[in-house]
């Protein structure tokens, strides 16, 4: 869309109406480097901004060889010092932040008078905390039922809730779709994922071919067994083609999922998803998830023999692309970018409350 300079207000519009709007995004790490679901689902939400037509600039709090660098048009800029957000917070319309760089961002939000989006990936006492303290201008939270606990314990503490939208982590289906392989696959051999799980169903299952993907954080439980492939860590863009390719079952023995990506991307190929029964996992598998105890290890042998028969897996195939069907992000994507967009119109209001205040 065109660009044009209103002479009611002096704000750069597009051709609708709407303003240009600048985001600046305070991250530890990000793609294709650091590969993790929460990572990709920030990386997704702020290339819906610029696919919009918006500028995102992401400052990282993490060192890395190379310098500045772009994907999908999002600017990403390696840490070189703490002096890092303050390059671009004058001409940024809202701050965008997850995880470890919420507290400082809070900090530069109340200070600056820049409006704050927080965007949630757990419901852990600490992200609790960092939304009641605030400043939440909006809370993006990654599922209904994050959302209604979250706001449950924002009650019982009585602190306010923020504005606040639910952003499923977007899986866009055509960049993950493909025929599916042999394997069955746990993506991360961190413990909480399930590895010992993973690692007692290959043992007893030596007939059958498995697959563990490096993740990409914490400590990882690598062993050898004859039957298992251990694949590195392997970036987003590349999942397709390097592990959903080689998988015919995805597990997923969790102890705590908020939503559960790799789920949904297995799901666009079709391939069935056997799970730990955690509030994430139900609301994002839906019905077409396979949901087993992580602890009820034959239930989960009986679950992996019985979608290896034909009748079974053809089924359970189908559940999974309807599933994903259903989970087309784009309308969670746009109700994204129109609430940046509300967030965005409040920055002269913050900034002249803080001049005020500090």
């Amino acid at each position: 869309m065109r660009l044009w300079v209103s002479a009611a207000d002096d704000q750069l519009r597009f051709d609708d109406g709407s303003c240009l709007v600048r985001l600046l995004a305070m991250i530890h790490a990000y793609p294709p480097h650091h590969n993790a679901g929460a990572e990709w689902m920030v990386h997704t939400m702020l290339r819906a901004a610029v696919e919009r037509g918006h500028e995102v600039d992401v400052v990282l709090s993490s060192r890395l060889e190379e310098g500045p660098y772009e994907l999908d048009g999002v600017r990403v800029h390696p840490f070189r010092s703490k002096s890092d957000p303050f390059r671009f917070l004058d001409a940024a319309d809202a701050l965008v932040t997850h995880l470890e760089c919420t507290r400082r961002a809070a900090v530069i939000s109340r200070v600056h008078g820049v409006p704050l989006i927080q965007v949630l990936h757990n419901t852990y006492d600490q992200s609790k905390h960092w939304v009641a303290k605030g400043p939440c201008t909006l809370a993006v939270y990654n599922s209904e039922w994050m959302r209604a606990e979250f706001e449950a314990w924002l009650d019982s503490v009585r602190a306010p809730r923020p504005d606040a939208v639910v952003v499923r982590p977007p899986v866009i289906a055509e960049e993950y779709a493909t025929k599916p392989g042999d394997r069955v696959t746990l993506i991360n051999l961190y413990p909480p994922k399930g590895a010992a799980t993973f690692w007692t169903l290959a043992e007893r299952m030596p007939d059958v071919k498995f697959l563990a993907v490096i993740g990409g954080y914490g400590h990882q439980d690598v062993r050898e067994l004859p039957n298992v492939e251990v694949m590195p860590n392997i970036p987003g863009q590349r999942m397709r083609d390097e592990v959903y390719a080689r998988t015919k079952i995805l597990l997923m023995p969790s102890e705590y999922e908020s939503w559960g990506r790799v789920g949904v991307e297995a799901m666009a190929s079709g391939i069935p998803v056997i799970a730990h029964p955690t509030p994430g996992l139900q609301e994002s598998l839906g019905d077409a998830g396979v949901f087993v105890d992580r602890n009820d290890i034959d239930g989960w042998e009986r679950a992996i023999r019985r979608l290896l028969t034909p009748r079974a897996y053809g089924t359970a195939s189908k559940r999974a692309r309807a599933r994903s069907a259903e989970l087309d992000p784009a309308p969670d994507l746009e109700r994204w970018v129109a609430a940046a967009e509300m967030v965005a119109a409040q920055r002269d209001r913050m900034r002249m409350l803080a001049r005020l205040t500090h």
